[in-house]
């Protein structure tokens, strides 16, 4: 009985589905009659997204039943839902193009034609750089009122383009409900930089306009993992130091909020960044959320971080910049903008002030000298070794002198053993009559120390400096990235292995020196595989200016008698 009971069943829904249509047809739809439009960045239609704010506000309105029917009839046309187009409005300054859309007026795109896309080969370049990926918004709204919010994405406003004070200013309005809500943006003529301002009348008390930022960058570098691995958000609080949230932090639909006030929040890649800032002298934004992206390969390429406006009297302002990560630029906009790339992690007290030191150093040595930033690195790297020249002698005159009284001390060591009172007075005697101290020792390893801030400052500032973006020296196609040949990191493996086998002239070494002597080159030479060439320039450099200073000790080691110890 079961296969009867499962064809009668096939049968009778082919019957309904065949009858329907011929019982029940559907109307005929009006000659003219349109489809909602859509936006290219959107799939939402405008009618349906309105849908509910028509509905809210027929629900207040008089029945139709109850009008004249010649003010019906006038009317019905009118009643009709009017699709506005959406348009783009392009704005060109001095440094950048920037595009709006009327679709929730919304900022779609910057152009920086300055800067030019690498191509995968590092030497040959594309068109201008441009920030948005296809289909994303670079800053979006939404309005936030007491039991209500409404996204502005899905709002078309009305346009309109004028000049004022000489800057253009592209402004959007529009009706949501009973409010109408303006937003309007100012481009300076020679920045990368947009005031922005936003107005909601009658916006009830505790409203908030929030700011969507982008949820990843177009990445226009030679090396696009490189480029995708420096995705971030930073943002700083009043009154602290900025703080960096990596995209490879937050797990997926992973949360994070920060309490404000937050002076501005930016988002960014390697070399470019767009972000927000709360006008000076004013409370910072409310707070600032963000919110892991999906992932769709081992890399985090997506995210979501929302800045949270508060509307004052319905009201708010702020800037944007959208640009290259300039550093003099960064530090004229103030606010500390210029920490936008929190450097160091947990060591960025130590890490971001050198950093800042030595980068503003070599711009300094750039507009003073005028070479490329290749022999800047070179003249940087020897002028490093000869300041620390006088220091360095001394700290390895001083390990010679340790070197000199080490069997007196072995000597005293083993005759007064069973004496600590008398074996610390014997040995205090040994340091003074050589003019030394029990500190000798540390104080002549501090200035060999000394580089290694710079270099660690240098580290970090290779990963976001855009002027070393695209710079070429020598065989290198661009100074920040890897050397393709490989050529730098085993000279500066070679380079160190010098090093240690003149520093080892003279001296006894046991064992362990020796197996350190080739271990430690080998190791350097590992690590700096994958560095910069310019930070690989830069040691090498400073490798080959250490090498005279340390045959000089070497030889006057060797010259030097060694100690004759009395039985």
């Amino acid at each position: 009985m079961e296969p009867r009971r499962i064809a009668l069943a096939v049968v009778l829904m082919a019957a309904v589905l065949i009858l329907t249509p011929i019982l029940f047809p559907s109307p005929v739809p009006a000659p003219g009659s349109k489809t909602a439009v859509t936006d290219s960045a959107s799939s939402t239609p405008v009618v349906a997204a309105s849908a509910a704010a028509t509905a809210a506000a027929s629900a207040t309105a008089p029945g139709l039943s109850a009008l004249p029917d010649s003010v019906i009839a006038a009317s019905q046309p009118v009643a009709m839902p009017v699709v506005m187009p959406v348009d783009t409005a392009v704005v060109t300054t001095t440094q950048a193009i920037f595009r709006t859309t009327n679709r929730g007026a919304a900022l779609i795109g910057v152009e920086m034609p300055q800067y030019l896309a690498l191509s995968n080969k590092g030497r040959t370049k594309g068109g201008p750089v441009e920030l948005a990926k296809a289909g994303d918004r670079l800053l979006s709204f939404r309005l936030v009122s007491p039991g209500d919010t409404v996204a502005l994405n899905a709002q078309t406003f009305t346009s309109t383009r004028t000049e004022e004070n000489g800057r253009a200013v592209v402004r959007y309005d529009a009706t949501v409900g009973a409010r109408a809500i303006t937003i309007a943006y100012s481009f300076l003529p020679d920045s990368y930089r947009v005031n922005v301002s936003a107005t909601v009348q009658g916006a009830p008390e505790n409203s908030f306009l929030l700011i969507d930022m982008p949820p990843g960058f177009r990445s226009s570098e030679s090396d696009t993992t490189e480029d995708q691995s420096h995705l971030a958000y930073a943002f700083k609080l009043d009154q602290q130091n900025a703080k960096g949230v990596t995209f490879a932090s937050l797990d997926p639909g992973e949360r994070r909020i920060e309490a404000g006030p937050i002076n501005w929040a930016v988002a960014k890649n390697k070399y470019f960044l767009m972000g927000v800032l709360a006008p000076q002298g004013v409370p910072g934004f409310a707070e600032v959320n963000f919110t892991g992206g999906v992932r769709v390969a081992k890399a985090a390429t997506r995210s979501e971080a929302t800045i949270v406006a508060s509307l004052k009297s319905g009201a708010v302002a702020f800037e944007v910049y959208a640009g290259p990560q300039e550093y003099e630029r960064l530090e004229a906009i103030g606010r500390s903008f210029e920490t936008s790339n929190p450097y160091g992690g947990w060591l960025q007290g130590v890490v971001q002030p050198f950093a800042t030191m030595v980068i503003r150093l070599l711009l300094w040595m750039k507009s003073t000298l005028g070479l490329s930033y290749g022999w800047i690195l070179v003249v940087f790297g020897v002028a490093v070794r000869l300041i620390l020249w006088p220091l360095n002698q001394k700290a390895m005159r001083s390990s010679m002198q340790m070197q000199r009284i080490q069997p007196y001390l072995a000597e005293i060591q083993t005759k007064y053993k069973g004496d600590p009172t008398k074996l610390q007075a014997e040995m205090m005697r040994v340091y003074k009559e050589h003019g030394m101290s029990p500190f000798s020792s540390l104080s002549g390893c501090v200035p060999m120390l000394i580089p290694l801030p710079v270099f660690f400052a240098l580290f970090f500032v290779f990963q976001n400096t855009i002027e070393f973006r695209g710079v070429s020296f020598l065989w290198f196609p661009d100074i920040s990235l890897k050397d393709p040949l490989y050529v730098l990191p085993v000279l500066v493996a070679i380079t160190a292995m010098g090093l240690s086998y003149i520093g080892m002239r003279g001296m006894k070494a046991n064992e362990q020196q020796k197996m350190m002597m080739y271990l430690m080159p080998a190791m350097m030479m590992v690590i700096f595989f994958n560095m910069a060439s310019g930070l690989n320039l830069y040691y090498f450099v400073q490798n080959l200016a250490s090498l005279p200073q340390q045959w000089l000790i070497s030889r006057e080691r060797t010259k030097a008698q060694p100690p004759v110890v009395r039985g």
